[in-house]
């Protein structure tokens, strides 16, 4: 598996498919970790990857600055007809998207199989993935970040955010 990673958030590849991309998420989202996680998953969109499943199991904590880069990447995906689905939610996830109103808007699968299973089939890759195959991802370069990312296009990324 291709993973990235920072001391607070690594992204690992688990399957892929023509425009679909299972990820798994593990560590924290919050401040520390946007930039890279805007970075990454930039990338990911930016190589053409419009369905994308978030295995959220493995991340310890999300606050309200990480479900703004949820709430961003799922934007960004709709307006590239695609979808953000998330799966493997745990209680600490499920509660702030429960308090926030989120649990309507993101949509949320008990197992990545489920998730799979809400795609269009020419879109579901081999799920578990069999053998030692490793799905790369893309790499991220100083153009990955599109501008959609930006403040005045995605209304849920904070002012501050300072984007290439």
């Amino acid at each position: 598996m291709s993973t990235w990673d920072t001391d607070r958030l690594a992204i690992t590849s688990l399957a892929v498919r023509d425009e679909c991309a299972v990820l798994r998420l593990s560590g924290e989202l919050d401040h520390g970790s946007e930039e890279f996680y805007l970075d990454r998953i930039g990338a990911v969109v930016v190589a053409g990857y419009r369905y994308l499943i978030l295995d959220v199991t493995a991340l310890v904590f999300c606050d309200s600055r990480g479900l703004n880069c949820l709430l961003a990447l799922r934007w960004l995906l709709r307006r590239r007809e695609g979808q953000l689905l998330l799966a493997c939610v745990g209680r600490h996830m499920a509660g702030l998207l429960a308090l926030t109103g989120s649990d309507g808007i993101l949509p949320v699968y008990p197992s990545v199989s489920e998730a799979l299973q809400a795609l269009p089939d020419e879109q579901r890759p081999l799920w578990p993935p069999v053998g030692d195959h490793q799905p790369d991802i893309p790499h991220p370069h100083s153009q990955s970040v599109e501008k959609s990312w930006l403040q005045d296009d995605n209304p849920h990324l904070p002012p501050d955010h300072d984007l290439p």
